[in-house]
């Protein structure tokens, strides 16, 4: 996949065929838009073409709302795009300049002397441009003037819009990962760096590395003990994982990341690392004293191993 930063460093190719959205998380409902982008393609010996920004558009819109949390970092929809068979990704730096905008200068200026597409294909009810005033209607307009072909996908085949980003974060925010894995298709992770902790694990018996997530826009699921796979230098480990801020310990923790790798060790301080939240075992809680916290890490170890054993069973 051919990814161009920016409107002026795209290069037309033959017969394109388009779709415009965030697609954070690349989950079922875009896959299905994105399959039927690829098939159109083909059908006319054309390129797939994926238009999107970054970063954001809420970032820029509403700066000081700090609540939005991404299923992905830039770098992980790419790679998700490119492994979907996507031709190009026009990944557009979203700025309040272009968010100005209105949905005929998207048109003119994007899709038809930038991309040149011959063909839209777009998801139900979208919308585009300037306050997001652009739909089904204006493509349809700028179909007739310019001469291409709209597409939308209705309702009832992206699972009658049971799938949304917005599901997929209430579902990681409560623990259910159950349900955010369905919905995504894959196992929800985080890539980040291995830092140095209070090594607090380590007098329990149970040493942790700390992960700094790479994305500080990233959604992190809710605190708890997980089931984890950990990817370090291209080999998987099972581990169990804790999401927050040590109440058994003491107050004033910062939320945190911690993951014991089962069956490792050695220095991996500084470390790139993939994360992917697997099972959920329990919430975080604070205990009586650090001797019922490690009974608890002892528990927690036990069920993680029945999960994986499970897993392979």
């Amino acid at each position: 996949m051919r990814v161009f930063q920016g409107l002026q460093d795209y290069v037309q190719g033959h017969h394109a065929v388009a779709t415009i959205g965030t697609f954070d998380g690349v989950h079922h409902g875009h896959q299905k838009i994105l399959g039927r982008l690829i098939d159109a393609a083909r059908a006319i010996e054309g390129e797939s073409v994926v238009i999107s920004f970054h970063p954001h558009p809420r970032l820029v819109l509403f700066p000081d709302d700090h609540s939005l949390r991404l299923l992905q970092s830039i770098d992980e929809k790419i790679a998700a795009l490119d492994a979907l068979g996507i031709d190009k990704l026009l990944l557009i730096p979203f700025t309040r300049e272009f968010a100005e905008y209105t949905s005929q200068q998207f048109i003119s200026q994007v899709l038809i002397e930038t991309v040149g597409i011959k063909r839209i294909v777009i998801g139900y009810d979208h919308h585009f441009g300037k306050d997001r005033k652009g739909g089904l209607k204006e493509l349809q307009a700028g179909a007739t003037h310019y001469g291409f072909e709209v597409e939308e996908i209705p309702a009832e085949q992206i699972d009658n819009a049971s799938v949304s980003s917005t599901k997929i974060r209430q579902a990681l925010e409560t623990g259910d990962l159950g349900t955010a894995s369905r919905f995504l298709g894959y196992d929800y992770g985080l890539q980040g760096t291995v830092i140095q902790g209070e090594q607090l694990g380590r007098q329990l018996g149970y040493p942790t590395a700390n992960i700094r997530p790479s994305d500080p826009h990233k959604l992190i699921p809710a605190q708890g003990v997980y089931l984890a796979r950990v990817t370090l230098a291209g080999v998987a480990h099972y581990g169990m994982l804790n999401v927050g801020k040590k109440p058994t310990v003491g107050e004033g923790f910062p939320l945190g990341i911690e993951v014991h790798i089962f069956d490792f060790e050695g220095d991996i301080y500084g470390a790139q690392v993939q994360v992917d939240f697997l099972e959920w075992i329990r919430a975080d809680m604070k205990f009586g004293s650090l001797d019922e916290l490690i009974l608890a890490l002892d528990g927690d170890r036990d069920t993680a191993l029945n999960l994986i054993n499970a897993r392979h069973g």
